[in-house]
């Protein structure tokens, strides 16, 4: 579960009419506030047969009682812990089930619970919701259970230098308010906190006349409004409690020096900023965007070599924000001339003001940007909550409303108001060293333990029934594929939704296989080098005819484009220009060779490198090309013309597939791209980019220091032999989905944090390649509790290959993957990234049907096989990064 959001800048220009309690006279639009105070907004989006459901309750962190940060937080924990005529294993089997996203988010003044189902679900969406609204079991030993787990949460979390000092900007910036503390909590109050406050705290504020029930997706709205009164009609309202108060003191300045982990140092500078719900957030919105502006003095920081990086972020409130400059220096480096020159662009944009046509611009970014919000379902219910219960207003179309309202001149009265440095919170994160890996002995020895009950849960017959009939649903996607003739693979899916287009682009290559010897990095120097601009354009000139259309555009082996569609050729030969005509100037290659030499420098001790180079040493054969990496020799050795050289060589139309998700006409979109792209010819034979097979890895084990965590990540990876067009991967995918898919529900999550509270999360992954394939199971636990946490995951790996899983265990995971299929056909990106996915794989444009029907297929027994034959639990090489375990 997410213990806090950061919506930036979320709305949509979408008209809501009516009164409360009255459907509105939009076909696609329905709001109604129920008898006992529920408010509830349904929007139709006929993306794909997918619904979202957001239940908004308006309390959070604020609202906790004195000396207990984490209520809100550690409640929402409990709210999947089961409720009255719902058991914790039932909501564990349906969520699972329904296949789609089941989590909630804490902030400081909403708590937000969603599901992203199809919309076959909706029903059983809606029940389970009702059910947890109505009350919950918060037992003694339940909360005891799920207390292990929030405390591993909190523990990594306090193992991020970023987040340990975003808590100390909160504190600082909000000193004497709830905002001084995260939603996230402590371990000393959760220590001290009962089952009973908890329940109290639930039966205080989760009350219908407190919350926003946002549903979106291809949902008849009239049907869904009555479903809603159905199940939430009877529940009683409540006489809500006092809110506190928020008095807001002058930010006093401090600055925070903290050692980090990361590869590179930071250089922050916060300020206190308005609220999403005060009078000037648009203004605030837009000056974050311009100052973040690619054309800004900040990121110009980056350009010209002064900084790794720079850039400018905000987060928001109800009541109040926060937003930061930033500033990356390499490890090793001096922060100070960074600080110095982040303070005087900052004195500046407050005395000078900022450039009019960057307000203009920032402007009219975040307008467009509120069209793309509609190419998500779950993107769609998000900007409606944020609208509603997070801005407290009528509709999201007021969003646009006050962002076409803002000035240059209000703009720069902010800047003034805000960019006081008597006012400002200053943080420098210093890299520092943690230490060499150390090989391990198996961290405390083998343990044993009993298996959890593989005992069949028995579903309310409401939800059985939803479940009781497995099918492969119908794909939405009725994609066009061309080969042009230079060899580009075009895949056009038209998207009417919204006035957009999205791009997503890639090209097949690979730097440990086609860069020359000794000249490692090349390619991320190369693709540092495509921001400079065109042979035609500077860098300024092209992000300003980007802004003219309010797109946005990444050129590099992976490129992007988002566009309005009434501007999708001018975007596509924009793109086009620097993709195939990049500028790759000496004095920018000067400043991304120095950059980049000093990023791997820092990175080559950081230990989130170091605990992936030994994960690779100790499954590759010694020598083998993955294991090539750059240094800072081999980037400092490079040549401009040793870049030149590899772009012309690597970057070949006949190894790239575009695919182009949106409202546009497919025969148009092949004409602008053949216009655009045409003339990129390719020469010599195609080249294999795919490493070759290895044999299995041995056991073997190995901590990385941490000296900056409390908690330890972990993990356990090895060498398997299928591959991504092996047809044993469908048998490996479905038990994958028992052993961790469906969270409560799955036996690792059952047997690590449920039961024994030694995990906040477990994941799971096979690594499927062309010739060579890895599986990783990974999770995050303290110390002393490693050696058991890891047993287990070997333990319940024997299991599967020791025998069949039961037959509810079986079609609860082929419904997961089965019901994923329109989930991953639920917004532009997921439809975009999943055909490029196959196209770069070579495999049919319709695969993921095909896969249902093997899904569909499968019996227990082939499972069994699978994972006997393929997977190895005693032959897992076990990374730890952290302390030392224990045990």
């Amino acid at each position: 579960m997410k213990n806090h959001v950061k919506y930036l800048a979320a709305a949509l220009a979408l008209a809501l009419v009516g009164t409360a309690g009255a459907k509105t006279s939009d076909a696609d639009v329905t709001r109604a506030t129920l008898d006992n105070g529920l408010r509830v907004v349904i929007v139709r989006d006929a993306l794909a047969p997918v619904v979202t459901t957001e239940v908004n309750y308006l309390v959070g962190s604020d609202e906790v009682p004195d000396g207990f940060p984490g209520s809100a937080h550690a409640l929402e924990h409990m709210m999947f812990r089961g409720s009255p005529g719902l058991t914790k294993d039932q909501l564990a089997a349906i969520s699972a089930n329904m296949g789609g996203s089941f989590n909630a988010d804490t902030t400081q003044g909403v708590t937000q619970y969603y599901f992203v189902a199809p919309s076959q679900d909706l029903d059983v969406a809606l029940h389970t919701e009702a059910l947890r609204m109505r009350g919950l079991d918060i037992a003694d030993a339940e909360w005891a259970k799920e207390r292990g787990a929030i405390e591993q949460e909190v523990s990594r979390d306090l193992s991020s230098p970023d987040f340990k000092f975003y808590t100390q900007l909160l504190a600082q910036l909000f000193d004497g308010t709830p905002y001084a503390h995260t939603p996230l909590g402590t371990r000393a109050s959760f220590d001290k906190t009962s089952a009973a406050m908890l329940r109290t705290f639930h039966d205080s504020w989760y009350t219908p006349n407190n919350a926003i029930l946002v549903i979106t997706g291809d949902v008849d709205p009239a049907a869904t409004l009555a479903k809603v009164q159905a199940q939430f009609g009877d529940i009683p309202r409540k006489q809500l409690p006092a809110r506190p108060t928020f008095d807001f003191r002058p930010v006093q300045a401090k600055t925070v020096k903290l050692p980090t982990d990361s590869p590179y140092g930071s250089v922050y500078i916060g300020y206190r900023m308005p609220g999403m719900q005060d009078k000037d957030y648009a203004t605030a919105l837009v000056l974050s965007e311009a100052m973040g502006s690619q054309r800004a003095a900040l990121f110009g920081m980056g350009m010209d070599g002064s900084a790794l990086y720079g850039g400018f972020s905000g987060e928001w409130m109800p009541r109040a924000g926060g937003a930061v400059a930033i500033g990356i220096f390499p490890r090793g480096g001096n922060p100070q001339p960074v600080l110095a020159k982040m303070q005087s662009i900052l004195a500046e944009a407050a005395t000078k003001g900022i450039d009019p046509a960057l307000v203009e611009a920032a402007k009219r970014k975040t307008i467009a940007g509120l069209e793309f919000k509609k190419n998500s379902v779950e993107g769609l219910a998000n900007a409606w909550s944020q609208a509603l219960a997070f801005r407290g207003l009528d509709s999201p179309d007021a969003m646009k409303q006050a962002l076409e309202a803002v000035t240059p001149d209000a703009v720069n009265a902010l800047a003034r108001a805000t960019f006081d440095p008597a006012h400002a919170v200053t943080a420098i994160l210093t890299p520092e060293s943690s230490g060499k890996p150390v090989e391990g002995k198996g961290f405390g020895g083998a343990e044993s333990f009993a298996s959890s009950p593989d005992k069949p849960v028995t579903l309310p017959d409401w939800a059985a029934q939803a479940f009781a009939k497995l099918e492969v649903p119908p794909s939405t996607l009725k994609p066009m594929s061309y080969t042009l003739s230079n060899g580009i693979r075009l895949i056009v899916q038209p998207e009417s939704i919204s006035d957009t287009v999205e791009l997503f682009g890639r090209i097949k290559t690979n730097q440990d296989l086609q860069a020359g010897e000794d000249d490692e990095g090349v390619a991320d120097v190369l693709d540092g080098l495509f921001p400079f601009g065109t042979a035609s354009m500077d860098r300024l000139q092209l992000q300003q005819a980007l802004d003219a259309i309010s797109a946005k555009e990444s050129a590099g082996t992976s490129f992007s484009l988002s566009v309005p569609s009434a501007h999708f050729a001018d975007g596509i030969v924009l793109l086009a220009d620097n993709e195939l005509h990049p500028a790759l100037p000496a004095q920018a290659f000067a400043v991304v060779q120095n950059q980049m030499a000093g990023m791997v420098a820092g990175q080559l001790q950081s230990p989130d490198f170091l605990t992936e180079l030994g994960l690779a040493k100790a499954m590759l054969p010694a020598n083998d090309l993955q294991l090539r990496h750059p240094t800072p020799q081999s980037v400092t050795g490079l040549t401009l013309d040793k870049v030149k050289s590899y772009y012309a060589q690597t970057f070949r139309p006949d190894m790239t597939t575009i695919v182009i998700v949106g409202k546009v006409d497919p025969a148009q979109a092949k004409q602008v791209v053949e216009q655009a792209f045409g003339a990129w010819k390719a020469e010599g034979a195609k080249p294999d980019v795919d490493y070759v097979a290895v044999p299995p890895n041995k056991p073997g084990q190995f901590n990385v220091p941490d000296t900056s965590a409390s908690q330890d990540s972990v993990q356990m990876a090895q060498t398997i032999d299928v591959t991504r067009n092996d047809p044993t991967r469908y048998a490996l995918n479905l038990g994958d989905q028992v052993l961790g898919g469906g969270f409560y529900a799955s036996r690792l999550y059952h047997d690590l944090r449920d039961t024994r509270g030694l995990v906040y999360n477990v994941g799971t992954k096979f690594d499927l390649d062309r010739y060579r394939s890895t599986y990783t199971v990974s999770f995050g636990s303290d110390p002393d509790k490693v050696a058991a946490a890891s047993a287990i995951v070997v333990q319940d790996l024997k299991q599967m290959q020791q025998a069949p899983v039961s037959d509810s265990d079986l079609k609860r995971a082929k419904g997961i993957l089965l019901r994923q299929i329109p989930l991953g056909e639920s917004s532009f990106g997921a439809i975009g990234n999943q055909l490029l996915m196959l196209s770069i794989e070579d495999k049919p444009l319709d695969a993921m049907t095909i896969a249902g029907q093997h899904y569909l297929k499968l019996t227990a027994p082939e499972v069994q096989q699978a994972y006997a034959k393929h997977v190895r639990p005693d032959a897992f090489v076990t990374a730890v990064k952290g302390p030392a375990p224990k045990g």
